[in-house]
């Protein structure tokens, strides 16, 4: 029978079994009543308030095999945690035992062969440092805090795609340490079933304790557009950054995103408070080519403000990271894959950002096309290639007693949009909290949902790993 964790301490069977533990791991764990609890099982998004029986901080992955084998051993299902920055929290779980790789943040290079090898608890921050030493990068998120793991896993959608695809289709190869306690290497060439599970099917396959990633050359100077125009502009701006980019999706990254301007002084002060969206962008290649190619998007009306500029990609990719600072605001995404952007679409966007509840909260439209788009749907587990863009609706806020409210108007503004989106379909690294079950995966895998299936029960016929976007076994 699963071991609970009961009140304010764990209970005597599992505490003792904790202790043998201890004799044979040198793995931090921590269970309920240790001063360190409340702490380790803490994650990005502070709506998420779980109590999971253990947390078995892993320093390689031996200690990731010892800590599945003593899950297994008390009956326990486990989440894992990589950065912890997943929005619906799955890295933590009630009553599991929470596998935490965040003291793994190895990041090793092969400038000559174009390689990377990531540790699985690794933020991109960790990797775009090491990367950059030699010139190189492979495509990673928004904001540097981000753990590697869990954007790869779900796809990974980063500046660089236009040119680079996703995070996925980067991924070479993964060390995985599977729900029976071996540890495998996943490649074309070993295990690729496995591979090929990784790219887009989660974390319901095993602990990934390390990724190879292949590298391009980037920076180090890129071009970052960022003009900042009142909402007020109306729709017209942002008819020309689609229309502009319409034959440049192979060399330009870019979303246009809706925000309050914040009160700070880099703003001009009647501005505080306003609505406002930037039409950000970035060209994945040479720095001066990219601010000629992209300064038509700065003209569109008079800016409130103007960040655009070449700058290093490290600083580049760190931009963001003060919008969403780790456990500080409690959070609830959802998106749509849009199935185009006609001029209806794009006025009901702007609409819909007129007034959310919280002024922390954003929204973004983001373009596709170029080397994401010529990925075939069934080459990785992320399936169809085919939307031409993405709406996100990210709702930020402080305080629980503001829950409801901003749950409800996000999911207002994202059921006025769903005419106009890929039926059923979305980012399983936004997916809210998941509620429409295995409806929305079977919507959002496609044609590939039973081969994921199949594989799931090859390498996880238990179910150990459900804390997550939970593929059942066929």
């Amino acid at each position: 029978m699963a071991t609970q964790v009961l009140g304010e301490r764990a209970p005597v069977d599992l505490i003792d079994a904790v202790a043998v533990l201890r004799r044979v791991s040198d793995a931090e764990i921590v269970v309920a009543g240790d001063g360190g609890y409340d702490g380790a099982r803490a994650v990005w998004n502070a709506m998420i308030d779980r109590r999971p029986a253990a947390i078995i901080r892993c320093r390689n992955a031996a200690d990731a095999v010892t800590a599945v084998s003593f899950a297994r051993a008390q009956g326990l299902p486990v989440s894992i945690r990589g950065g912890g920055h997943n929005v619906a929290g799955h890295a933590v779980g009630d009553g599991g035992v929470m596998i935490d790789l965040s003291g793994m943040r190895g990041v090793r290079v092969d400038p000559e062969r174009r390689r990377t090898w990531v540790e699985g608890g690794a933020t991109w921050g960790d990797v775009d440092r090491a990367t950059q030493v030699f010139g190189l990068a492979t495509p990673g998120g928004l904001i540097s805090d981000t753990g590697v793991a869990g954007l790869t896993l779900s796809g990974g959608i980063g500046w660089l795609r236009s040119r680079h695809g996703l995070c996925i289709d980067n991924l070479v190869a993964a060390e995985v340490v599977t729900a029976d306690g071996r540890l495998m290497r996943a490649s074309p060439e070993e295990n690729a079933d496995l591979l090929w599970a990784l790219k887009g099917g989660g974390g319901n396959f095993g602990i990934v304790t390390a990724f190879e990633f292949a590298l391009h050359p980037v920076g180090p100077k890129v071009m970052f557009c960022a003009p900042i125009y009142s909402l007020e502009a109306g729709s017209g701006p942002i008819r020309f950054w689609r229309d502009f980019l319409h034959d440049k999706n192979d060399s330009v990254g870019s979303l246009v995103e809706f925000s309050t301007v914040p009160e700070d002084p880099a703003f001009p002060r009647d501005a505080w408070g306003k609505r406002v969206y930037t039409i950000a962008a970035v060209h994945a290649g040479a720095a001066a080519e990219g601010e000629a190619l992209l300064q038509p998007l700065r003209e569109l009306a008079q800016p409130i403000a103007d960040f655009s500029g070449q700058m290093d990609y490290c600083e580049l990719q760190k931009l963001y990271d003060t919008l969403m600072p780790a456990g500080q605001y409690r959070c609830y995404w959802k998106c749509h894959y849009l199935s185009g952007l006609d001029d209806e679409v794009i006025d009901k966007i702007v609409a819909g950002n007129a007034s959310p509840p919280s002024p922390n909260t954003l929204s973004s439209i983001w373009n596709f096309g170029g080397a994401t788009a010529r990925v075939p749907a069934d080459a990785t587990a992320f399936g169809d290639r085919s939307m031409p863009y993405m709406l996100s609706i990210d709702s930020v806020w402080r305080e629980a007693g503001d829950d409801d409210a901003n749950i409800a108007w996000t999911r207002a503004f994202w059921s006025r949009m769903q005419p106009h989106a890929q039926q059923g379909r979305l980012y399983l690294n936004f997916p809210g909290l998941g509620e429409e079950g295995e409806r929305l995966l079977r919507d959002s895998f496609g044609a590939n949902y039973g081969r994921l299936q199949a594989i799931k029960r090859k390498y996880d016929p238990e179910n150990i790993f459900r804390f997550n976007q939970n593929i059942r076994a066929a």
